[in-house]
């Protein structure tokens, strides 16, 4: 117990001290300054959200810089950059409920993150984990470059004010910090900071583009795919194409006399191609002859849902973690309502295919990747190459999207395999659409039942049943190890919303294994959502109740009540009737910390339904990046709208059955409807911003369709039911 708390009292490492060059400084572990220049350490990786933004105006309003003029690193995997938020994610408790049991728990898991190196993006808890450590690493930096310069002109600091890199004497003149590197690295980092008040920020909370915007619209901006060395071959993989399952054998002969091809060489799941280019490598994996055995998972998808059905037995029971009231006795002296729900297996289908460059060396290692595991990664050369950690350098690359895929580490893993067949030749590895698109770790399919009664305008009762293979068994057991306990994904964004149903019950099912399946954007919630909400939707209609003041009597958080009574007042909310072959609906969901309300009209045209606007209220605590939180929250329900709409996996004799975006086709721009939103900042936490608003858009979309049409869509994607225009 002592050696524990030692390790986790003990102050973490600075890993940027190990290599510094004479006249350098790392100040902290994510601030190193030279007489070059200064470079901020944003370890969270940047997918396409802003975060590696966001991670430097962080640090940068402490040390008085503009981030601009800095050189941003995402840094090497380390127990300095471990995540503590997420590791709650999976806990049994609500993100609301704050009492002394799950804070202490939250708090043991924290721990149990540092103790364990757990660098990890996701989970919207980038903001949340890092806001005030990376203020912190500021405001240390810029104490201690105050303490070097009172050392070298004999003024002492409290007389010393910081400005635009500069430290300021009392007489105006300015020593620049990368005057004062050598000088700083040479004392004690100053420790007894204070972090300025909001009322004294230049430029967190107010408007402040990305730094990687020009380079984004101008097609500058290097990517995970983008990676050329010099001397460098390109591979590709041809996987089984049923998930998981082996090879009988192969005939490589055709593949091996086209033009460019260097080798064919097996890897985990089927074969990968090493030639002088991408197309080269591409057009060889379709010559390759394979003799594929069939996985273990059912063939196809009207199999897969009769597993569903089945697995809603005490057999497959995992969890009740909502139980008030006796739902049993409110049912039996009611007429019950009853529905089911269905969502769909989605893939990730970010723009960006995977890629990963390796260089595999006698003792040393290096990749270059997009990814939102780094330490996974770097662990993954060291089991298949043999060398030492430290010998291994991850070379953390921006991602065009990603949507939880690359929290797997698959394609970095080939990418290792085939560089090792050739020590000291860089190769670059590039799946093709249709190999990422078909063999993806997908959202998994879900199923929903819901029960309940309603009496005198009320909800009186309410059981959902929710039912899906489990994310946690299946991803945590190819990435780390699966944690003991209920898979809290199987019901999150069901039996931790802060409803105060009277009778009110949600019970987790975990179906049999299929095909290894991964997080989703908002991994959980983005199907219980839409079973939870559509379903107390039904509820409320059958009531005869408004479906916003319904929602605001049962609702029993105060800041899940505000963002619905804001997006009631920004909608100017008057029932769901707008008129004649219109609809307005609404939706709530608390996800990842953070209430959000989505209002949705749509019109019935000549050509299908038409989303014509959405209004979103959340509350994520304070706002850092204000223009990049809307950009989160408006893309977001794109996300969630354009899935809803169009998108789906299916399978037939264990093959996935889309194969790139003319069968996979989410939200199109002519679609996309007027935004309007707003961020109350009134949350105690501070949270983030990436998922949230996912979540209610399906929810509020079929209860829109509803009100225009009268029909029910019960699942997705809607488009089997409707026509959108």
């Amino acid at each position: 117990m002592a050696f524990g708390a030692y390790f986790v009292t003990r102050q973490t490492p600075n890993p940027l001290l190990e290599g510094l060059a004479e006249g350098e400084a790392a100040l902290t572990p994510f601030v190193k300054i030279t007489p070059q220049g200064i470079t901020l350490i944003v370890p969270r990786a940047d997918v396409g959200q802003g975060i590696a933004s966001t991670q430097a105006m962080l640090i940068a309003e402490e040390l008085d810089i503009d981030p601009a003029t800095a050189t941003l690193d995402p840094g090497q995997p380390h127990q300095a950059y471990f995540n503590g938020t997420v590791a709650a994610e999976s806990l049994p408790f609500p993100a609301w409920e704050n009492g002394f049991v799950a804070s202490t728990v939250r708090e043991l898991m924290g721990n149990v993150a540092r103790l364990t190196s757990s660098q990890f993006t996701g989970g919207s808890s980038s903001v949340a984990d890092l806001h005030e450590t990376l203020r912190m690493a500021g405001a240390t930096a810029r104490e201690t470059l105050k303490a070097a310069a009172a050392f070298r002109t004999g003024v002492p600091r409290a007389d010393l004010r910081t400005e635009n890199g500069q430290v300021i004497l009392p007489d105006g003149t300015g020593i620049p910090y990368t005057d004062l590197a050598a000088q700083a690295a040479a004392i004690k980092p100053v420790t007894d900071v204070t972090l300025r008040p909001a009322s004294e920020w230049t430029r967190l909370g107010k408007p402040y583009q990305r730094l990687d915007i020009v380079a984004k619209s101008t097609g500058t901006q290097d990517f995970g795919i983008d990676v050329v060395l010099p001397g460098m071959l390109h591979a590709t993989v041809r996987a089984n194409p049923g998930r998981g399952g082996g090879m009988a054998g192969y005939n490589a002969d055709a593949a091996l006399t086209m033009q460019g091809v260097r080798s064919v060489v097996e890897v985990n799941e089927g074969l990968a191609v090493i030639a002088d280019n991408t197309w080269f490598a591409f057009q060889a994996a379709q010559a390759l002859e394979v003799d594929w055995l069939p996985p273990e998972y059912p063939a196809s998808s009207a199999e897969m849902w009769q597993a569903l059905i089945n697995a809603r037995t005490d057999a497959f029971r995992n969890s009740r973690l909502r139980d008030d009231g006796d739902v049993e006795a409110a049912l039996a002296d009611a007429t019950v309502i009853e529905a089911e729900y269905r969502s769909p297996f989605l893939a990730h289908a970010a723009l960006e295919p995977l890629s990963a460059t390796v260089l595999v060396e006698a003792e040393r290692v290096q990749i270059w990747t997009a990814t939102q595991i780094p330490a996974v990664v770097r662990d993954a050369a060291v089991e298949l190459t043999g060398v030492d950690p430290s010998r291994v350098t991850v070379h953390a690359l921006p991602a065009g999207g990603s949507f939880g895929r690359r929290l797997d580490h698959d394609y970095v893993v080939h990418a290792i395999q085939i560089a090792a067949t050739m020590p000291g030749t860089p190769i670059k590895t590039t799946w093709s659409r249709e190999e990422d698109m078909t063999h993806d770790f997908p959202r998994p399919l879900h199923l929903a039942v819901g029960r309940g009664a309603v009496g005198n305008g009320r909800v009186l009762a309410y059981d959902l049943d929710s039912i899906s293979p489990s994310l946690v068994s299946s991803w945590f057991g190819r990435i780390f190890i699966v944690p003991p306990g209920p898979d809290t994904l199987l019901v999150w964004g069901a039996f931790d919303q802060p409803y105060a149903i009277p009778n009110y019950r949600v019970t987790g099912y975990a179906a049999p294994p299929m095909m290894p399946i991964g997080s989703w954007r908002s991994p959980g919630a983005c199907s219980n959502s839409f079973f939870h909400e559509s379903f107390l939707s039904e509820l409320i209609h059958a009531a005869g109740a408004d479906p916003l003041e319904e929602r605001l009597r049962l609702i029993a958080d105060a800041d899940s009540r505000r963002v619905l009574e804001a997006v009631g007042e920004m909608s100017n909310w008057n029932g769901a009737d707008i008129g004649p072959g219109r609809g307005r609906g609404i939706a709530f969901a608390h996800t990842h910390g953070v209430p959000v309300a989505e209002v949705i009209d749509v019109t019935m045209t000549d050509r299908g339904i038409r989303i014509d606007e959405v209004w979103i209220a959340a509350d994520c605590g304070t706002v850092f990046d204000p223009v990049n939180a809307e950009a989160q929250l408006t893309g977001a329900a794109i996300f969630g709208l354009g899935h809803a709409m169009n998108c789906e996996l299916t399978y037939e004799n264990h093959a996935v059955q889309q194969t790139n975006f003319h069968t996979f086709e989410g939200m199109r721009l002519h679609q996309t409807p007027l935004f309007h939103t707003r961020l109350l900042e009134r949350s105690e936490q501070v949270r983030g911003l990436g998922e949230p608003a996912t979540a209610p858009a399906a929810p509020a979309l079929a209860d829109a369709i509803f009100a225009a049409t009268g029909q029910r869509l019960r699942e997705m994607p809607f488009s089997r039911s409707v026509e959108f225009a």
